[in-house]
């Protein structure tokens, strides 16, 4: 089994490597998301914002990542405090992708939408390993985005 370390280090150049190829990071994006449904789709769909606080309550265990998650009755908020993957990325004499963390909405967008829901994604800074994210019932009104803004 190959080290996060190093797994994560090949993931950013993969992803240099998909960018120079036309539409290659939306096609390993889908690809992924696709992926992603087989671990948790099933609990996004049936269990509701309850499911996936669930799931990324065992991710920030796994992965051992510095996240906050709190469950409100109409949404889920996330805020990483911390990515271990970025930090990595970051500390990478082959320099970081600039879009590197697309990766985690271009999978969670799609899925979450798959089980009736929306996502607003912030980057927050593509250079810091910090993000926050928002999914609602689709039925809020509210659409998927992905911005690029610091939090107020």
């Amino acid at each position: 089994m190959i080290p996060s370390d190093h797994f994560v280090r090949f993931y950013n150049e993969v992803f240099k490597f998909l960018d120079s190829k036309p539409d290659g990071l939306a096609d390993y994006y889908r690809e992924i998301a696709h992926d992603q449904e087989s671990h948790c789709l099933k609990i996004f769909t049936e269990k509701g914002l309850q499911g996936m606080y669930e799931y990324w309550d065992m991710i920030r265990f796994e992965e051992n990542c510095d996240m906050d998650i709190k469950k409100y009755d109409d949404h889920i908020e996330f805020r990483m405090n911390k990515c271990p993957s970025l930090g990595k990325v970051t500390d990478n004499d082959a320099g970081p992708f600039e879009r590197y963390c697309n990766h985690c909405p271009g999978w969670v967008i799609p899925v979450v939408e798959k089980a009736g829901f929306v996502c607003e994604y912030n980057i927050i800074d593509r250079f810091k390993p910090i993000c926050s994210s928002k999914i609602y019932p689709k039925s809020s009104g509210r659409k998927s985005t992905i911005v690029e803004k610091p939090e107020d």
